[in-house]
């Protein structure tokens, strides 16, 4: 038997900075997410905590929006 071949319609979910999970969650207010797996909470921030770059904040649709554009680290800090 051959394995079954993952969809490419499938969401992919946003790890979490911390632990790494596929469990990041937005929450009620913008930019804030939580963890469901290490319990975490996390905010969007518009400069590169990295790098220093800044960047636009926009409404997200993907997780592309959740990293740097210079560096590609993670644009969440923790709360």
């Amino acid at each position: 038997m051959s394995e079954p071949k993952v969809s490419e319609g499938l969401m992919r979910r946003a790890a979490c900075p911390h632990c790494g999970e596929p469990w990041l969650r937005p929450t009620q207010l913008p930019g804030r997410f939580r963890c469901v797996y290490c319990l975490r909470r996390f905010e969007l921030v518009s400069q590169c905590p990295h790098c220093g770059e800044h960047q636009t904040i926009a409404r997200m649709s993907t997780t592309e929006d959740m990293t740097c554009q210079m560096c590609q680290h993670s644009m969440l800090r923790p709360v």
